[in-house]
């Protein structure tokens, strides 16, 4: 009997990937890409490009919907100079606004205006429905599932901590 550890060890051995499974890698790459411009495109019908609502989107989900903008960088995974930058161009337009972060005179905190917000949510139901038609009217409820199923397995082999902390259920939390 093949156990799931046998083959986490079997597929870790193999030196060299075989033709297809470079193949479905690089499918997985240009589908992914094709599909962010797709939606950055659309996206920016509602004046907002794919980085801006990346950086709304984490403020609107944030506690006030402020945070220090190290946060603000590690949240979005990006370098914090691409983010001052972006923000630079963001405070311009009225989107944020930064302030000295009031435990910290190091560190900024980046903050939703009202105009940001207002922009967020006129960008969020035509985002939203471009994600559906684009992505997701593409699958069967049995695809989403297994899709779930290989991004949980993906998540766990590349944060095998979270398996461990939360119990080995794999995934992130």
């Amino acid at each position: 009997m093949v156990t799931q550890g046998d083959l986490t060890a079997g597929a870790v051995v193999r030196r060299r990937m075989t033709a297809g499974e470079l193949a479905i890698w690089r499918l997985l790459l240009d589908t992914t890409g094709e599909l962010r411009k797709i939606l950055g495109t659309e996206l920016q019908e509602s004046n907002l490009s794919p980085a801006d609502y990346q950086v709304l989107l984490a403020l609107s989900e944030a506690d006030g919907s402020r945070m220090r903008s190290s946060e603000l960088a590690s949240a979005i995974d990006w370098e914090r100079s691409r983010l001052s930058h972006h923000l630079g161009r963001m405070e311009r337009r009225g989107l944020i606004r930064r302030d000295e972060c009031a435990t910290d005179s190091r560190g900024a905190e980046v903050s939703l205006t009202d105009d940001g917000a207002e922009a967020f949510r006129r960008a969020s139901a035509p985002h939203m429905k471009a994600i559906k038609k684009h992505f997701v009217d593409a699958l069967t409820p049995g695809q989403f599932e297994s899709l779930a199923d290989i991004l949980q397995s993906l998540q766990a082999h590349l944060h095998p901590e979270s398996t461990v902390a939360r119990g080995g259920e794999g995934g992130r939390s």
